[in-house]
């Protein structure tokens, strides 16, 4: 097991900006030892879990502009009509089945032998700066911060630098992700598995209809860059984004995830699922192609670092109304006119 007291370099910068004649739309932290609150306009937006306690960071929970609630309460609350499966499913994340014979994807305490399970722990001690108001980032928050990917034996294969921007706009919540991996141990191994990586489980409403789905009713669609819709269609397939959007009480709101040009192998290919998994995943080849031949695994030598960015976008509305692929455009490419 990891020994969380023996942990070596520790640095948390939370930093956010408010911008003049948009008081409502200021957003704000409030970090604790374990966590950080974030709010947008007084109101609650999300909360970042990484005590050590968790085996993994993650977000919890998502909420759309109007404040309604779009990831899954499960495992963090017990809600009415959930399903309580895949307990490692924690709202919002980043993490892989297969490291050097680890797992980091399904690593809860509760989960598989102790000698195989990975864990995404905190480096350091916090800080929190503020900036001024003439910050390049505009009206929008940053939290910056370093994890060690530990063996059980507290081993660290890899270390993760991470910042997420928390932005804001009328019918918009906007997360960008940038994460650096590097690899600390003499070689690090990311395996061919479709268990993985930057991942969110959605809210029970915002599933597609399907066999196992009871009580709650499900409104989800998934739809690809390509229009294809459906699990079957975009499942294993690669696109620049994905978009899973239905309604929840009776109003339209969805998520979208962008894979950045610059990353590696795009466009990625998707582990999204029917039942509200939803994640970005370059490595698992075989299981996608359906292909034993194929190997999606991709190997650091110590010091070889991987780099990610993605954009999280959650919106009012459905696919289309919300211009999700103009969005994606004018992302990726913000020259763009």
């Amino acid at each position: 097991m990891v020994h969380y007291e023996n942990m070596t370099r520790l640095s948390l910068v939370v930093s956010l900006l408010f911008a003049a004649g948009t008081v409502n739309a200021q957003v704000a932290f409030d970090h604790k030892d374990d966590h950080i609150e974030i709010s947008i306009g007084g109101d609650p937006f999300s909360t970042f879990y990484f005590g050590p306690e968790t085996t993994k960071p993650y977000l919890y929970p998502l909420r759309a502009p109007d404040g309604t609630i779009v990831t899954r309460g499960f495992p963090m609350e017990d809600i009415a009509g959930e399903q309580r499966d895949h307990e490692h499913q924690r709202s919002m994340w980043f993490s892989h089945g297969e490291v050097n014979g680890f797992d980091f994807w399904a690593n809860e305490l509760t989960q598989m032998p102790r000698d195989k399970q990975g864990i995404i722990a905190l480096d350091g001690t916090a800080d929190v700066k503020v900036l001024g108001k003439g910050d390049k980032l505009g009206n929008s928050g940053r939290i910056t911060a370093a994890f060690n990917w530990n063996a059980p034996d507290g081993t660290t294969l890899l270390s993760e630098d991470r910042r997420m921007v928390i932005r804001t706009a009328t019918k918009d919540r906007i997360i960008d992700f940038d994460l650096t991996l590097t690899a600390v141990a003499d070689k690090v191994h990311f395996g061919d598995t479709k268990e993985g990586t930057f991942a969110v489980r959605l809210a029970t409403e915002l599933e597609e209809p399907h066999m196992r789905a009871k009580g709650i009713a499900r409104t989800g669609k998934i739809t690809n860059a390509g229009g294809k819709t459906t699990e079957a269609n975009t499942w294993g397939k690669q696109s620049p984004w994905v978009d899973y959007a239905g309604s929840i009480e009776g109003k339209p709101v969805g998520i979208a995830i962008f894979d950045h040009p610059s990353n590696p192998k795009h466009p990625t290919y998707w582990h999204v699922r029917g039942y509200g998994l939803f994640a970005a995943n370059i490595f698992g080849e075989h299981h996608f192609k359906a292909d034993d031949s194929r190997d999606g695994s991709i190997t650091l030598a110590k010091g070889e670092k991987l780099h990610f960015r993605y954009r999280m976008l959650i919106h009012a509305g459905s696919t289309a109304s919300a211009k999700v692929s103009r969005k994606y455009d004018r992302w990726a490419s913000p020259k763009k006119k």
